[in-house]
């Protein structure tokens, strides 16, 4: 079993959007109906999906239940490029370990673009 997609609500649908195409490269898949941008996620979708609601911004770290952060594959040697880029587009990186940069999109949706292999890690 896979993840066959992920969905996040969104006021802000445009703004969202340009956020995960042209800073992190996401190609747009299409638009399926009012209110709604499919992107492709290396074989799974991201559907951001267009809300009313507010953003509600909470510490990056917090106790509430549920989703905590879209995690995203990038390679090792890709890092420093990725902290390039992130700085580039004044995506400022809210918290790293060893192996993931974590931002924020901007209705402050946790993202941590991460180069963990959990194979590896896990054979060792």
């Amino acid at each position: 079993m896979r993840v066959h997609h992920i969905a996040i609500q969104v006021f802000d649908l445009e703004r969202v959007r340009d956020f995960y195409v042209q800073v992190l490269g996401l190609r747009e898949l299409g638009r399926p109906r009012d209110g709604s941008v499919w992107l492709d996620c290396a074989g799974s979708v991201l559907m951001l999906e267009r809300v009313d609601g507010v953003a509600a911004e909470e510490p990056f770290r917090s106790e509430r239940l549920g989703p905590h952060l879209l995690a995203l594959a990038i390679g090792a040697d890709e890092r420093d490029a990725w902290e390039q880029r992130l700085s580039a587009h004044q995506t400022p990186i809210v918290e790293r370990t060893a192996y993931t940069l974590y931002v924020r999109d901007p209705e402050g949706n946790r993202v941590g673009l991460s180069s963990l292999d959990v194979a590896k890690f896990f054979s060792q």
